[in-house]
């Protein structure tokens, strides 16, 4: 019986050991195009987004299921990183209750009340802590349970009005203070307060060993009458936010998106980016979808968009360049109930199997849009079904079972800081 005990206990502690193993050694830090650990080991980030940035301010599908259940299944998929999303509005604000968060979110989606509160009243049912936390509180405990099951937390600054996103009238796209001020595309972006609120978080997250990066902003985008000065802008503007993160946690890397809804490094081939104040901890981000510029409907020829992919963002993973850092691709994705092949669309289904192609061959850093299969409310409608997610209306499991076969071997870390390769 002793002998058993004894090695039932070696038996757990191996298996203890082997999930500690899968935790890097913190804080992170790049090396050429690399995201490196303390111990100089390669951390490739493999994630999938959740949002936080919408009209509530808090972390959508507590009102489907426990917050254990969703961090399990993040884990049990083989995710290691979360891209949490929030906005200015709360990072300025974050002692607002939970309810409050709701009955404010009502008000915000423009729908009554008392047609929203039984949301929260469900939330609070599947996870009692909400009735005594607040905003701020309930992104550290998703924070928190994520990092218990080895899954780290990328922050991602999405908006500064809490709403959905992305447009050229949402008021969400430009810094005010830049060039050619536009009200429809920039009215709530100031930058005196979007930077307050980066510094907010930055410092907050300090307190949470699982965040290991914070986003500035995510598809910054000009609007026509800014595009002149666009990449001066950019590179000003995002400097400012780099620096005042740096300052205020400088464990964090900082992630930084291109231009034109971040599909577009190319300012960096004219002008080295001087990251000398925040040196070893920038990681640049693209956004790749059906629909964005590098996916035009030409037949869906996948040579020319792995072409375009290479010009518009992948030119940054080639080995020492003044321009060299890693790439994450933090939003990519379908429609999960497109119809045809696998359930995705022909259309979508070419470009899925072409793109992932892409972050095979030079295993590349990325997130899935997203795990949310609904919202507490979007476009004014109070449970929004989100066709676009991994998981189900009610976040039971897989919306398309078929899909995670799709990805390939993305999953898998095939290069490290001793490679020396780039295709494409």
């Amino acid at each position: 019986m002793m002998s058993a005990i004894i090695l039932y206990l070696g038996i757990l502690a191996w298996l203890l050991s082997l999930v500690q193993a899968e935790r890097p050694l913190l804080p992170l830090s790049t090396s050429s195009r690399w995201i490196v650990d303390a111990a100089g080991k390669r951390v490739k980030l493999r994630c999938i987004n959740w949002a936080g940035h919408m009209e509530v301010n808090l972390p959508e599908g507590l009102h489907k299921k426990p917050l254990e259940y969703v961090a399990d299944w993040i884990r049990d998929e083989g995710f290691n990183c979360v891209r949490l999303t929030f906005s200015i509005d709360h990072a300025l604000n974050p002692d607002i209750s939970a309810e409050e968060s709701f009955r404010r979110g009502a008000a915000a989606a423009s729908i009554a009340v008392e047609d929203f509160m039984p949301i929260y009243s469900q939330a609070v049912t599947h996870n009692p802590f909400l009735a005594n936390a607040t905003q701020r509180g309930v992104f550290s405990r998703v924070i928190d349970a994520l990092w218990e099951r080895d899954v780290m937390t990328v922050l991602d600054n999405h908006v500064s009005r809490a709403s959905w996103c992305c447009n050229l009238i949402d008021g969400n796209g430009w810094w005010k203070e830049a060039r050619f001020y536009s009200a429809l595309n920039s009215r709530y972006f100031g930058t005196d307060a979007w930077i307050a609120g980066l510094e907010s978080v930055a410092r907050w997250a300090s307190d949470h060993e699982g965040v290991v990066a914070l986003g500035l902003r995510n598809e910054l985008r000009a609007t026509w009458s800014q595009i002149p000065f666009s990449a001066a802008d950019w590179r000003d503007f995002i400097s400012r936010g780099a620096a005042a993160v740096h300052a205020a946690n400088p464990r964090l890397l900082v992630v930084m998106g291109g231009l034109h809804s971040a599909t577009d490094l190319t300012p960096l081939h004219v002008e080295p980016f001087d990251d000398s104040r925040w040196r070893g901890k920038t990681v640049w981000e693209a956004h790749e979808y059906p629909f964005t510029v590098t996916t035009p409907d030409i037949g869906r020829n996948c040579d020319i968009q792995l072409m375009q992919y290479g010009l518009l963002y992948g030119f940054v993973l080639e080995q020492d360049r003044p321009y060299t850092g890693p790439l994450w691709m933090s939003e990519f994705g379908v429609n999960m109930q497109g119809g045809e092949e696998a359930g995705l669309s022909e259309s979508h289904y070419a470009y899925l199997t072409c793109f992932v192609s892409w972050l095979e061959n030079n295993d590349a850093d990325w997130a899935l849009w997203a795990v949310q299969g609904s919202y507490y409310v979007r476009d004014g409608q109070i449970d929004y079904d989100e066709t676009w997610a991994a998981l189900d209306r009610d976040w039971n499991a897989w919306r398309n079972r078929a899909f995670k076969e799709l990805l390939g071997s993305i999953f898998n870390v095939t290069q490290g800081p001793v490679e020396r390769s780039f295709s494409g």
